[in-house]
């Protein structure tokens, strides 16, 4: 007997909006890349996305006749040129892969809203595509209550 797991890898429907899988991972971070990469600045964008984001530090305040030397972080205005570009760009690859998720998300709840049964179509292919789709869910961390999954999978068989 096989497992939901096994089930629903089998189902693979082809319009399914593509999750970030570990076997899909590949494909999808050199999709993303070269997204990246054709925006203004991609270089420093795609620099934040694989090396974090950029660091501040700290500065040196030198010391004074009434003061002696110290350290503290660095702001937005210690920064050069080049650094708030980086600065910028960090907030730019945020927001890009963040607005994926979001849309992949979106589509998710609108599949979920709209599924139902397929006309003839029997009850365990109409299990495997709700599976994936649940499945598709929490693979990006969206949770949905038993008392929307579960009335959502009765109410949407067919008749017979």
């Amino acid at each position: 007997m096989s497992t939901m797991a096994e089930n629903i890898i089998a189902a693979r429907a082809d319009n399914r909006p593509p999750m970030l899988e570990k076997s899909q991972y590949n494909s999808w971070q050199s999709c993303m890349k070269l997204y990246i990469r054709g925006k203004e600045h991609g270089k420093d964008l795609l620099d934040s996305v694989l090396n974090g984001p950029f660091k501040y530090g700290m500065v040196v305040v030198p010391y004074t006749s009434t003061t002696s030397e110290s350290t503290r972080p660095r702001t937005y205005d210690d920064l050069t040129d080049k650094e708030k570009i980086c600065e910028e760009c960090d907030i730019r690859a945020t927001n890009i892969v963040q607005n994926c998720h979001c849309k992949r998300e979106s589509k998710l709840y609108n599949e979920f809203e709209r599924f139902t049964s397929e006309k003839g179509e029997s009850i365990h292919s109409y299990y495997l595509r709700f599976a994936q789709l649940i499945n598709d869910m929490n693979s990006i961390g969206m949770t949905m209550q038993k008392l929307q999954v579960n009335p959502k999978f009765v109410n949407n068989l067919q008749p017979e």
